[in-house]
């Protein structure tokens, strides 16, 4: 996996968990990675990113339908 550095500006009120979840949350929506490459950037389970998702405004099914049925094989 690679490794990113971000500088953010002092004044971004941002917790590490919520950077990730947008940052992996965008990934997953636009098809760059899949649910579980997205679970492993924020470091949490398939499941739990699932289930975060919503809180985000992230939808919890991809646009591609080969990924829906993917993910619909892999459920």
């Amino acid at each position: 996996m690679k490794t990113l550095t971000i500088n953010l500006p002092d004044n971004l009120d941002i917790e590490e968990f919520e950077a990730k979840m947008l940052l992996a949350g965008q990934l997953y929506e636009k098809g760059k990675v899949t649910m579980g490459q997205a679970a492993d950037i924020v470091g949490i389970s398939k499941r739990s990113f699932m289930e975060v998702m919503g809180r985000f405004g992230f939808s919890l099914f991809s646009q591609s339908l080969d990924d829906l049925h993917h993910d619909i094989r892999n459920a």
